[in-house]
């Protein structure tokens, strides 16, 4: 992988758009995306959207440079 770590996450998304359920990044992510989405519901300083979008994202990042 390259150094930069937006320009491997854009191919990282990419491949999860093209490849669906069967790239082996989507089903971390979604989970992380769950996770975060009901953080957000329970926790009254962040909402589901905040949550969510931020689960998804420490999942992406954690598969890019774990």
């Amino acid at each position: 992988m390259s150094d930069n770590l937006l320009q491997d996450a854009k191919e990282e998304i990419i491949g999860m758009g093209k490849e669906g359920m069967a790239h082996p990044s989507t089903k971390p992510v979604l989970t992380g995306a769950a996770v975060g989405a009901v953080a957000g519901a329970l926790l009254p300083v962040l909402s589901l959207p905040v949550g969510l979008i931020a689960g998804a994202g420490f999942m992406l990042y954690k598969r890019l440079r774990p």
